[in-house]
């Protein structure tokens, strides 16, 4: 039922060994709100709806995602350590066939790996999360492997709520001005202290402060999550809803 045409295969230079997938809504056995590949077992749908579509995901990976309970905070897991659900909001792994996943409904999924295939990760960027550093998290934790630096680091951006879909209050704005004061040339006014945000601009700004300039992806009304329904899952225009999966993995450099 699941076909590679169902997916979004990201779209950037990552070397051989680097193996990315970006589900979107179709493919699977959910039904009514949740139709049709939820991935997601948080979300009120049919527990035996939501392992059959993991089941049908699985012939396309090398082993079982490592799941996150994703808190909208900043912790980082070592995906190829991690117990049981842990609680995170991003994963990396420099081992083989470990699988890195977030899974979103209009957050921003962000994949990183390295020009040399020796690391990856899978981020899940909300909007609080973001705000909060969980991008500066996360490299910090790649950049511990030793002789990395993160002009060797590139990222993919993928499926998210676009600037003309995400209002959000002053207050929001607020905060990403006072971690960034550039935050705010990611915001347009609409009057009567509402905004549009930028996920993707301000996602870009702190790759780039922290000197990751290798950033692909980001079709922001092409991708958008709220304003394409066929394709993609989205919290806030549904409120009840499935969400897609973010994957990537590493296997063994083929030898020459």
């Amino acid at each position: 039922m699941l076909k590679i045409s169902d997916f979004i295969i990201p779209d950037w230079p990552a070397p051989a060994n680097v193996h990315s997938l970006q589900t979107t809504r179709n493919g699977g056995v959910s039904t009514g709100s949740f139709a049709s590949l939820n991935l997601g077992n948080h979300v009120q749908d049919d527990a035996l709806h939501v392992a059959h579509n993991r089941q049908l995901l699985s012939q396309f990976v090398p082993s079982e995602p490592v799941w996150l309970n994703q808190v909208h905070g900043i912790d980082v897991i070592d995906a190829a350590n991690a117990d049981c659900v842990p609680n995170a909001d991003a994963s990396f792994t420099t081992r083989h066939n470990t699988v890195c996943v977030t899974m979103t409904a209009d957050c921003l999924p962000i994949l990183l790996c390295d020009t040399a295939g020796t690391v990856v990760a899978s981020i899940h960027a909300g909007w609080r999360s973001l705000c909060d550093g969980v991008i500066e998290a996360t490299v910090a934790k790649i950049l511990s492997t030793p002789n990395l630096k993160a002009g060797h680091l590139m990222a993919w951006l993928g499926p998210a709520i676009g600037p003309s879909a995400f209002e959000v209050g002053s207050e929001v704005r607020a905060q990403f001005m006072a971690k960034d004061a550039q935050a705010e040339f990611a915001f347009q006014s609409k009057g009567n202290e509402k905004w549009l945000g930028n996920i993707y601009s301000i996602a870009t700004q702190r790759l780039n402060n922290l000197g990751v300039s290798q950033i692909y992806g980001g079709q922001q009304e092409q991708f958008c999550t709220f304003t394409d329904s066929a394709r993609f899952f989205s919290f806030r225009r549904d409120n009840v809803t499935g969400r897609m999966a973010t994957l990537i993995w590493l296997t063994p450099p083929k030898s020459i």
